[in-house]
């Protein structure tokens, strides 16, 4: 054998009829959205909406299927399942601590953490890790630091802090057998160690063109499956975002997202049709707390759009389980809309 890390086989993408295949469908549509655009007018906005979004998530997206394919070729499923499939409480540490170093946007974090599924990673820590990535991540920490000043410390550590709970609540409900378990995950023998199988992976390998002609080509096909499994719900978001952002009103957001409660939901309500790219949200909502002075809103605008995101929570739906897309949703929302209504007393 003649690889470093990867595993002796990869889920090949599946070959189907060009009118089946999802991607190449809605790929179509936004095309043909951009076209029409030049013809209809009315259509101009949603052309600039989706073309400044493109301009926004390319690179994230890029870097997140890159990293994902080189995860499916190079990474055993020993080594997620050791780390991110057990019962304990550290898995979810583990899960927010990779998160907050991930340097992704939402919609290039919802590719990695269907990777790490795949991969064998438990439920309880997809979600963590889906949920501290986007708006804890060291970049976007700097971000909001910019934007926020010391109050963005503030907005980093309650996305941690739901992060951590709702992690912890899933173990409670994976326990329970509420949510479904992960069936690739494997039973890891006593003793074994990453360490010492690298090792012993590593003095094996032969070092020459055919070999890294084999990983260009392992990678390529991981990338390829990965794409194959959340592409198409990544574009359909893309061009509802696309809509929302061209079609509604600015003032819109000035008249009815004030500090109050029903401020609040509303801001809940925009942030689900709205959100794109964790970069892309940030200044809109710093212009939102510039102008309404209510930091919870902004709160609930970023972790809100993460949360009910309608990318995220079909991929969850698709890959890890009904049940799985249902409970977050309901652990999460509770608590982005409490955190949110305690900051906006922080004028």
């Amino acid at each position: 054998m003649s690889e470093i890390l990867h595993d002796c086989c990869h889920d090949k993408p599946s070959q189907k009829p060009w009118y089946q295949n999802g991607t190449l469908l809605v790929t179509v549509l936004i095309i043909l959205l951009l076209l029409l655009s030049y013809f209809f007018p009315r259509l101009v906005p949603l052309r600039m909406s989706i073309m400044r979004y493109f301009s926004m998530m390319w690179l994230p997206l890029a870097v997140g299927f890159l990293i994902g394919g080189m995860i499916d070729y190079y990474i055993p499923r020993e080594y997620i399942s050791k780390h991110l499939a057990a019962k304990r409480k550290r898995v979810i540490f583990y899960s927010v601590g990779l998160g907050f170093l991930m340097s992704a946007c939402s919609h290039g974090i919802i590719a990695l953490s269907m990777e790490l599924h795949k991969k064998g990673a438990s439920g309880p820590a997809v979600v963590s890790f889906l949920l501290a990535s986007p708006w804890a991540s060291l970049p976007i920490t700097f971000l909001l630091i910019g934007f926020f000043g010391a109050k963005a410390f503030l907005i980093i550590g309650s996305a941690l802090g739901i992060a951590l709970m709702t992690g912890f609540i899933f173990q409670g409900l994976e326990r329970l057998k509420w949510i479904e378990s992960n069936s690739q995950s494997v039973v890891i023998e006593e003793g074994f160690s990453i360490r010492r199988d690298i090792k012993k992976r590593w003095q094996s390998r032969v070092w020459n063109l055919n070999t890294l002609s084999e990983d260009l080509r392992g990678v390529w096909q991981g990338v390829q499956g990965l794409s194959e499994m959340v592409l198409f719900w990544i574009l359909l978001g893309f061009i509802l975002a696309g809509f929302s952002a061209a079609f509604v009103p600015a003032h819109f957001f000035q008249q009815y997202l004030g500090p109050t409660f029903a401020g609040l939901m509303v801001t809940l309500i925009f942030a689900t049709v709205i959100e794109v790219c964790s970069e892309g949200t940030s200044p809109l909502a710093f212009e939102l707390y510039r102008q309404t002075g209510a930091l919870g809103n902004a709160f609930v605008f970023l972790m809100g759009g993460v949360v009910t995101d309608f990318t995220e929570i079909a991929l969850v739906w698709k890959n890890l389980g009904k049940k799985t897309a249902a409970w977050l949703l309901m652990i999460t929302l509770p608590q982005v809309i409490f955190f949110g209504w305690l900051m906006n007393f922080l004028r």
